[in-house]
């Protein structure tokens, strides 16, 4: 129990003695690399989540230290994203104009309140949750954010005013009736960053594309002399690290905010737990759940008492930093001290930073979150997937975004329930062509049946959602077929509960009116603890069941009509032969 608690609060432990001379070089370098990408990323994401360009490089800061100290992941690096920024943009801006000091603060109470729903989900072991969230439901909320971000960035690539909280389809409208007055030479540099960055990034794969694509688009300004041009900039950031901040604990903040953080910190887990397996499997490391779910907590927590908002796993950075070949968590810290360092430095020279060259780059970010390839394969291969997908993207362009991710990991949980709720029956058969009259599947090859006895075998679990399925099965095994003895081949069912347990007792008795019975053998020893604790054993009757078939079907066997056994031919059991020689 100390053990566990150690790992939950301190699980650094675990990681920190792998940490020597050669780990330090390779996590220096790779946290150089993490560094050098996160600085266009950090003031992107700011701008998209409707906060001062600073801030998102706070995030990166702060976020990633905390993140690598408590999560499970070796490589996984934390700090602002594309998705969670705009979220946090639609979910303040009900409240407060984006950019506004009312605004900075809403976001970091959200940030907070964020971070307790995910250390809430973690110390209370949920992790596993995850897991039941489609992979579709993020995939059709990225590709719909990504096409919000891009249309949102059109008012600063074309130089076209759009009133603030224009919905997505009268922000395209307004673009139309104003398209005729965009300024070109805004649009060029948009384009000339846009363009560099693609042909860096095709080129010279290594280097910062996104940097260079800001430069680029800055000399162009420059070399066009942008301020005469009406050319906006985004303005000197300041040089310094993270402000200490303080999120807004009134009573009407929290409960204004709650619901939307609740989305926030839910889309935050599914990115971060799912990048971090993704990476994994990669490293061949195990990740745990829970402890990342802890890990992005306290990172979303303390960050926004240190100017930070909402944060989750990158996939981009926490790729690069895997290829860049960090070995332990200390390349997200390498990282976050760089940036620090370079912030220092360089924060003077955002002042001759183009807004229009930041719209480029926000382009290309969001054209880089659309999967276009898992996209197709999920519309031409899964048509329940492609429900989740297409609802989860239409809800993000047309509705509230929270409200997107809600009904998109509702949509998610159906399905799974759907599939859940009909398990795999399996009709089986002995095959005459075994020596030992072993049970095979009767559709994978043609065997003959008992016509009194019927052996099937449910796979997964018996439980609420599927009883309904399962007691029509066995009533339509009844009706359509005549049969009244009926044997479950259990072996492959891993859960049952109450309902399940009561609809065998129930079928038991439906059967024993009827001159059968039900059967079954080969109950796992979880399923039989339950089944035998519940006086469910009793209830059906201690001669219903088996450790093995050969043993289940000679006791049933006796239990058949001999006049039916003296006019078959089928020969289906060995207990047979005796019958059809008298």
């Amino acid at each position: 129990m100390k053990s566990l608690a150690i790992r939950t609060f301190l699980p650094f432990l675990a990681w920190f003695p792998l940490v020597n001379r050669a780990s330090l070089r390779a996590d220096f370098i790779a946290g150089l690399t993490g560094a050098v990408i996160v600085l266009p990323q950090g003031v992107a994401f700011a701008t998209i989540a409707g906060l001062p360009p600073q801030y998102g490089l706070y995030t990166a800061m702060v976020t990633p230290i905390i993140a690598a100290l408590f999560g499970s992941s070796r490589h996984l690096i934390s700090g602002p994203t594309t998705a969670i920024s705009i979220v946090i943009f639609a979910s303040v801006s009900h409240h407060a104009t984006p950019g506004t000091p009312e605004f900075i603060t809403l976001a970091l109470t959200m940030t907070f309140l964020a971070g307790v729903y995910q250390l809430a989900f973690g110390l209370a072991r949920l992790g596993v949750l995850v897991n039941f969230v489609s992979h579709t439901v993020v995939m059709g909320f990225t590709a719909g954010a990504a096409i919000l971000i891009a249309t949102s960035q059109l008012q600063h690539v074309l130089a076209i005013p759009i009133p603030r909280g224009e919905s997505f389809a009268h922000t395209w409208v307004d673009i139309y009736r104003q398209l005729d007055q965009a300024n070109l030479t805004v649009l060029g540099i948009a384009l000339v960053t846009l363009l560099t960055a693609v042909v860096v990034k095709r080129l010279f794969p290594r280097l910062p594309n996104l940097l260079l694509g800001l430069i680029a688009g800055s000399l162009t300004a420059a070399v066009a002399s942008g301020g005469e041009q009406g050319v906006t900039f985004v303005g000197q950031i300041p040089a310094q690290l993270p402000p200490l901040s303080m999120p807004d604990f009134s009573v009407s903040a929290i409960r204004q905010l709650a619901p939307e953080a609740f989305a926030v910190a839910l889309l935050g887990l599914i990115e971060a737990v799912s990048i971090a397996r993704s990476v994994a499997t990669k490293s061949h490391q195990r990740i745990d759940g829970n402890q990342e779910f802890i890990g992005q907590g306290l990172s979303n927590m303390v960050g926004s008492f240190f100017s930070s908002y909402a944060g989750s796993g990158s996939f981009t950075r926490s790729g690069i930093n895997y290829q860049a070949g960090a070995q332990t968590p200390m390349a997200a810290i390498f990282a976050a001290v760089l940036l620090m360092l370079v912030v220092l430095l360089i924060a003077p020279l955002t002042a001759y930073l183009p807004v229009a060259a930041m719209g480029g780059v926000i382009l290309l970010v969001a054209y880089s979150l659309i999967d276009f390839h898992h996209i197709w394969e999920t519309l031409t291969r899964s048509r329940g997937e492609t429900a989740i997908l297409l609802v989860t993207f239409f809800s993000t362009l047309f509705l509230e975004l929270e409200f997107a991710i809600y009904l998109g990991v509702l949509l998610s949980l159906i399905l799974f329930l759907a599939r859940t709720s009909r398990p795999d029956i399996v009709t089986l058969a002995p095959d005459s062509h075994d020596p030992g009259h072993g049970l095979i599947n009767v559709e994978s090859k043609p065997v003959s049946e008992c016509p009194q006895l019927k052996i099937i075998r449910i796979d997964r679990a018996i439980y609420f959602g599927s009883v309904n399925y399962i007691q029509s099965r066995l009533d339509g095994i009844t009706e359509k077929e005549g049969i009244v003895h009926i044997l479950i081949d259990a072996s492959r069912m891993n859960y049952i509960d109450m309902a399940g347990a009561e609809m065998l007792v129930l079928e038991n008795r439906r059967l024993r009116a009827r001159g059968g019975g039900l059967y079954i053998c080969g109950l796992k020893s979880s399923v039989w603890q339950f089944i035998a604790e519940g006086r469910y054993v009793r209830a059906i009757g201690p001669d219903a069941f088996f450790d093995h078939k050969s043993h289940a079907i000679a006791a049933i066997f006796a239990k058949l009509d001999e006049s039916i056994c003296e006019r078959c031919s089928r020969r289906v059991f060995r207990e047979c032969a005796p019958v059809l020689q008298v």
